[in-house]
């Protein structure tokens, strides 16, 4: 594996980052609830995005018992837009955790806090480093981007036999005296200077010793196998209303969305569903059809999962009388006043529907 010298890499860093670096909230503590809560809420999340997102949660959560205690659909709602939900459980999972096996103090030592539920390398790495000084390495998506390029690694960094040799080459270059410096230093390298796709080489500090550049393979490395194409998915959302209320279901475990609230859902092949079709639907939900007034979709709705991409349409059914007992057994669906629905944690895709029927109306 063809190499930079590492004598003054870090010292590098830490100087450029000296200059350079964002002011941002978490790096202005060392509380690793607070540490914590930025690594899980900035996962595949860009700054600008998780800033409004990290002051909210630590504004109503002050400390870790107060997650902990917090009703979970109070947390999916305010993780509302962020995507990825299944961080928002484990985080409050997590918290209950801190709270009830550890007292609500964090552990102080990278080995202690990978045995926290839903706390992976990457994140116990960065609460040992940033909260306790522990000299290891933080692992992201920038970091395996700097070493790629520095060092010519062309291990393909999608594959998890890839992360041994960046982990081990990465705890190397840490040094004793300043870990969590140096970490938010090669972090901030990659989000800013050494970036994806136009990295600002000709100011670069690293530029003599870097091998992508020595070898023009900048846009070479670092090397990543393409992600599987996504899988389309075309839902038909049937929106009960009754008297100002609105029929909701929370979506259960084994697939998308899960804790999350959206309407009566017809999954089909295509985006198409003929009319003879979606009463046929309704019947067997045992919804009076002779009675409904049904109100066409106006427009088709998108949203792209990392796996997924989904289209969908939403039927919008004035009932006279409420769905009857055996259908809410059947559906799990309730009926929602508008204030309630509010507060109600949901799909981005659902709260886009809602505001553009003019349902919800957004202050």
């Amino acid at each position: 594996m063809p190499t930079a010298p590492h004598a003054h890499f870090a010292q590098t860093l830490l100087s450029w980052y000296g200059r350079h670096k964002r002011s941002l909230p978490w790096r202005e503590t060392t509380d690793p609830y607070f540490i914590w809560l930025s690594e899980v809420i900035l996962q595949q999340t860009r700054v600008a995005q998780g800033l409004p997102y990290y002051e909210r949660f630590t504004a109503t959560y002050p400390t870790v018992q107060d997650l902990a205690a917090a009703p979970q659909d109070e947390v999916l709602r305010l993780w509302q837009g962020l995507g990825y939900y299944s961080r928002a459980r484990n985080m409050h999972h997590t918290a209950q955790l801190v709270v009830e096996q550890y007292g609500g103090q964090f552990p102080g030592k990278y080995e202690e806090l990978l045995k926290l539920k839903g706390v992976g390398s990457y994140t116990a790495a960065a609460i040992a480093a940033f909260a306790f000084q522990e000299q290891v390495a933080v692992l992201d998506g920038n970091v395996f981007r700097v070493l790629a390029r520095v060092f010519g690694i062309s291990d393909d960094i999608a594959a998890p036999a890839s992360r041994k040799v960046f982990q081990q080459l990465a705890d190397q270059l840490v040094p004793i005296d300043e870990p969590d410096t140096y970490n938010q230093a090669i972090m901030e390298f990659g989000a800013i200077q050494c970036t994806p796709v136009m990295p600002d080489c000709l100011f670069c500090p690293l530029q003599q010793s870097c091998f992508a550049f020595n070898h023009g393979m900048v846009q070479e490395l670092p090397v990543k196998s393409k992600a599987k194409a996504a899988r389309p998915r075309f839902f038909h959302y049937i929106v009960f209303e009754l008297d100002g209320a609105f029929y909701l279901r929370k979506r259960l475990g084994g697939d998308i969305w899960q804790g999350l609230y959206d309407f009566y859902l017809y999954e089909s092949d295509n985006k198409e569903l003929a009319m003879e079709q979606l009463l046929q639907e309704l019947q067997e939900a045992g919804v009076p059809v002779q009675e409904a007034q049904v109100q066409p979709p106006a427009k088709d709705y998108k949203h792209i999962l990392s796996h997924q991409k989904i289209t969908a349409r939403f039927y919008r059914i004035k009932l006279k009388a409420p769905l009857k007992d055996e259908v809410i057994t059947e559906t799990r669906l309730a009926p929602y006043t508008v204030e309630k629905i509010e507060a109600l944690p949901k799909p981005v895709l659902i709260s886009s529907y809602l505001k553009d029927a003019k349902i919800l109306v957004y202050l």
